[in-house]
């Protein structure tokens, strides 16, 4: 097989577009790399230098007040628990109601599929939607923070676009061989939807791990609190708590507002980075095939 040699024009462009592409990734890098170094900085350092990416003196004093009690070990296993739970229900609604829409046979489909747009145009509201989950007994409950958002109407379009798509002759073949509705389901279309379906665990997990809003209105229990509501608290009694912290321990230093802050959004995005590279891989192939119609 013959070598394609790239013409001048092609190596000018292959070196433009690294050279663009490197320096965006550096400025999306640096950022993040700025708040992690800032989280292990001390008050004088972030208070005489603007910009900085390696400390010159390393303190840990933000991490030690942040985990100065056991409150936020327990934010984090509310939060995880709110994340797997509420993306197990959100993956679980989103396939049994996206596979019997993707049927174009299904009697009322469309009538269907326009009320589920219409959720997306029109909702609710705040007070309506918290009256019915004061009604259903959910205040102060964590299934507030994952049964109200159970399915995602554009989640749900996508992963039906993407169930359509899918090869009638494998169902066909499958249904002859004696195969049911529901092992048609979990044998053929599942395995075959490994994409779609890590894409839309990433969305639905960054959502979970993320949401505080939720359990601002139907939390009132500082114990049930997940973790980015208890690091909200954190940001905000920061000094006060470390004045009270400072007067129960002398060896005590207070840490720096600013490096509290660093450190709260650390802890907050460091678990959610982790899942991701285990899904990096379907997750560009994921987010096209369900929203190109073939």
């Amino acid at each position: 097989m013959a070598k394609h040699y790239k013409s001048p024009g092609e190596i000018t462009f292959d070196v433009f577009n690294y050279f663009v592409l490197g320096v965006i990734g550096i400025a999306a890098i640096l950022p993040f790399l700025f708040v992690v170094s800032g989280s292990f900085a001390t008050e004088a350092e972030i208070t005489k230098r603007a910009v900085f990416l390696i400390p010159t003196t390393i303190s840990f004093d933000a991490y030690r007040f942040i985990f100065s009690t056991d409150t936020i070990v327990r934010s984090i296993g509310v939060s995880l628990y709110v994340t797997v739970i509420g993306t197990a229900v959100n993956l679980f609604f989103t396939v049994s109601m996206a596979y019997p829409m993707a049927k174009r046979y299904l009697m009322g489909r469309n009538v269907i599929l326009n009320l589920v747009i219409f959720t997306m145009l029109f909702g609710g509201g705040m007070i309506p939607t918290y009256l019915v989950i004061r009604e259903l007994q959910l205040l102060d409950t964590l299934n507030a923070l994952i049964l109200p958002g159970a399915i995602s109407a554009f989640n749900l379009i996508i992963v039906k676009n993407f169930f359509q798509e899918l090869p009638v002759e494998i169902e066909e073949a499958a249904r002859i061989d004696g195969c049911t509705e529901l092992g048609l389901l979990w044998k053929i279309v599942l395995p075959l939807s490994k994409p779609v379906l890590a894409t839309f665990t990433l969305f639905y997990a960054v959502g979970h791990w993320n949401n505080f809003f939720s359990a601002l209105l139907y939390i009132n229990d500082p114990s049930k609190w997940p973790l980015q509501v208890m690091l909200r608290q954190i940001v905000m009694l920061s000094q006060s708590a470390a004045g009270d912290l400072s007067s129960m321990d002398p060896n005590f230093v207070q840490p720096p507002e600013q490096s509290i802050k660093m450190a709260v959004i650390v802890v907050g995005t460091l678990p959610i980075m982790c899942v991701y590279p285990f899904l990096q891989k379907h997750f560009a192939k994921g987010v096209m095939l369900g929203s190109v119609k073939g």
